[in-house]
Parts: C-alpha cells; sequence; structure tokens
C-alpha cells in the first residue's frame, strides 16, 4: 500500500514538474497543443500569468519530491498528505471554475495518494 501511494506521489509530482515546464517555457509554443480550447491569440499577452501559476506548479512538485526523502515515517507521511491535499483543493478548484477535466488530471491522483496514504496510517 504504501508503495503504491508513493508511486502516485511521484505521478503527481513529475505531473506538476511538467505543468511548470508547461506554463513558464512553452506557453506560447507546446501549450497550444494542450489547451486547445483556449483562445490562441491570448497565450502572448497572458504568458506572465501562465508563468506564474507554473511556478506555484513548480512549489507543489517541490514539496512532494521533499515528502519522498525526509527519513522520518511519519513526518513523511504528514508532508506528503499536506501537499497531495494542496493538489487536490487546486484541481475541485480548477473543475469548479474552468474545466472538469482539471479534477481528472490533478485532483484525482492527489485524492487517489491521500486514499492510499491514509489506508496505510489506519491499515
Amino acid at each position: 500500500m504504501l508503495l503504491l501511494a508513493k508511486i502516485i506521489v511521484i505521478i503527481v509530482a513529475l505531473l506538476h514538474l511538467y505543468f511548470l515546464w508547461l506554463e513558464m517555457f512553452a506557453w506560447t509554443t507546446k501549450a497550444k497543443k494542450v489547451f486547445r480550447q483556449f483562445p490562441e491569440h491570448l497565450f502572448e499577452p497572458t504568458k506572465t500569468l501562465a508563468a506564474n501559476q507554473g511556478l506555484y506548479n513548480g512549489f507543489l512538485s517541490a514539496g512532494l519530491i521533499w515528502s519522498l526523502l525526509i527519513q522520518d515515517a511519519k513526518w513523511q507521511m504528514y508532508v506528503a498528505l499536506f501537499f497531495l491535499g494542496c493538489v487536490a483543493v487546486a484541481g475541485i478548484y480548477g473543475a469548479a471554475t474552468a474545466s472538469k477535466k482539471i479534477f481528472v488530471v490533478q485532483g484525482l491522483p492527489a485524492l487517489i495518494g491521500i486514499a492510499l496514504l491514509l489506508l496505510h496510517l489506519f491499515l
């Protein structure tokens, strides 16, 4: 159970590293192919906003990676739960305000990770 939870943490961290790259460095190139519903003429004017968003995704990824490096098992779990919780909230908010797909891509994996960690904690 714990191994699967850590794999989910790694997947969520890698997803957020990808979001960081996409929003900070590829917003006006590759992001156009990912965000097809977003009007093409708005990519350039929103480049700074996207980079800011990408930076926050980087912080989430850094926190998840950090959680895997913590030696104390309880603190490792607490830190992972905190950052997965942040990702889940962001995914739920994104689904409510922007696109339901955000929940599937971002919120659901984080909630699965939280569930696996809590199962490990209580079983």
